[in-house]
C-alpha cells in the first residue's frame, strides 16, 4: 500500500482548495469581508461591532467601516442592545439573509454543474466520501 506524506497532501489540499475558492468568488457580489460578517450575523445572531472584529480578526475601525457599508446597503441594522442601551447591535436584515442566500446558492449551484459535468459516477461517490473527511479535518 502507498504511502502518504501528510505534509505533501495538506499543501496539494490547500493548493485545490484555494484554486476552488477563487473560482467560485469571481461572480461574487458581495466582499468577502462582508460576506463574511454577514455569514456570522445569520449563524450567531445580532453582534456588536466590536464582537465581530474580534470573529474576524481585525481592528474595530476596519470593522466599523464594514458594518457601515453594509449598513448603507441595506444589508444590516443597527438596533439597541435589550439589557444595555449603551450598546449597539448588528443584525442582518432581510435583504442582507437574501443576498447572502444568492451568493451561497450560485456558489452551490457552480460546483454542482461542476461536479455533474466533469466527474464520474464513481469520481462522485469518491468525492461525497471525501466530503466527511473533510469535515473531520475542520
Amino acid at each position: 500500500m502507498e504511502t502518504v506524506d501528510p505534509l505533501e497532501l495538506a499543501a496539494e489540499l490547500r493548493l485545490a482548495i484555494g484554486t476552488l475558492v477563487r473560482r467560485l468568488r469571481v461572480d461574487d457580489e458581495l466582499p468577502q469581508n462582508q460576506a463574511a460578517v454577514l455569514g456570522w450575523l445569520v449563524r450567531e445572531g445580532p453582534r456588536t461591532t466590536s464582537e465581530l472584529a474580534a470573529l474576524q480578526r481585525v481592528r474595530h475601525q476596519s470593522m466599523a467601516r464594514t458594518v457601515s457599508l453594509l449598513t448603507e446597503a441595506g444589508l444590516v441594522e443597527q438596533q439597541r442592545h435589550a439589557t444595555d442601551g449603551r450598546k449597539l447591535l448588528v443584525a442582518a436584515t432581510g435583504t442582507g439573509i437574501a443576498a447572502l442566500q444568492a451568493q451561497r446558492s450560485r456558489r452551490e449551484g457552480s460546483i454542482a454543474a461542476a461536479i455533474s459535468e466533469r466527474l464520474t459516477p464513481q469520481e462522485q461517490r469518491q468525492l461525497r466520501d471525501g466530503v466527511a473527511l473533510l469535515r473531520r479535518l475542520a
